[in-house]
């Protein structure tokens, strides 16, 4: 089943068409025609099974007329041919929960494919394909995001208006904030369920620089580059004069 992001976060219910084995309407999954029953094997009493009794040992075998069930149809159901069973496409409704994640197996108890004479149906496992988000993306219940910052906001601090899957919210960037930093907005990733709390929104700072600046903003960084005494490379232990000379 494919999913949209927000589906796969949310939760969703929805149908599934399944296209295989079915228990057949006509004969209601006996085997035997309408107004008929299957009958007790003749050959081993209803047990499905022969013994062999060679002296001291006695083996069992399964019952060649009733292939071991025991019973027999003597008047096949005329749509199934006595198997109980069709095939056809139906429909199922798949309760996704939310947080479910991509790749995740969902089991449907009992609407499987059906059981021979009447027996239990199997369990459905339905596997789910989750799309991406064009500005969220996932780490297990917590939602991630870039959100870009300018110079002047990442050095002398802002708020920010980050979306979030509901609202947005209002997200302090401290100053002095270098890019890649990350940020945790509580309870605004995926949501709980259960005992599952609500994961949190990791918000990463991804201070930009301009690529064309005017004359005057040119001006400006130039005079706080030269009033800057910051030395981010100097645990490289290299000379910066010998750098800028090669």
């Amino acid at each position: 089943m494919y999913l949209s992001f927000e589906d796969a976060v949310r939760g969703v219910t929805t149908t599934v068409n399944v296209v295989g084995e079915a228990r057949c309407e006509t004969c209601g999954g006996s085997g035997a025609a309408p107004g008929t029953s299957p009958v007790t094997c003749p050959m081993c009493h209803g047990r499905g099974a022969l013994d062999d009794n060679q002296g001291l040992f006695s083996l069992s075998r399964v019952c060649p007329q009733c292939s071991g069930r025991g019973t027999v149809i003597e008047t096949p159901c005329p749509t199934c041919r006595g198997s109980g069973v069709v095939r056809r496409t139906r429909a199922v409704k798949v309760r996704i929960p939310a947080g479910v994640e991509d790749g995740q197996r969902i089991r449907v108890k009992g609407r499987g494919a059906p059981g021979r004479a009447n027996g239990p149906a199997g369990d459905l496992y339905v596997a789910v394909r989750a799309g991406n988000h064009p500005i969220f993306g996932r780490r297990g219940r917590n939602l991630t995001i870039n959100v870009p910052v300018t110079f002047p906001e990442a050095a002398l601090g802002s708020t920010v208006r980050v979306p979030t899957l509901d609202d947005p919210v209002t997200l302090r960037i401290p100053a002095g904030t270098s890019s890649g930093r990350t940020f945790r907005v509580k309870g605004r990733g995926v949501p709980g369920h259960g005992r599952t709390g609500a994961g949190d929104l990791l918000v990463t700072a991804d201070v930009t620089v301009p690529k064309k600046l005017t004359a005057e903003q040119r001006a400006a960084v130039e005079e706080f580059a030269r009033v800057s005494d910051e030395e981010p490379r100097a645990h490289l232990e290299v000379n910066t004069d010998d750098a800028t000379k090669s």
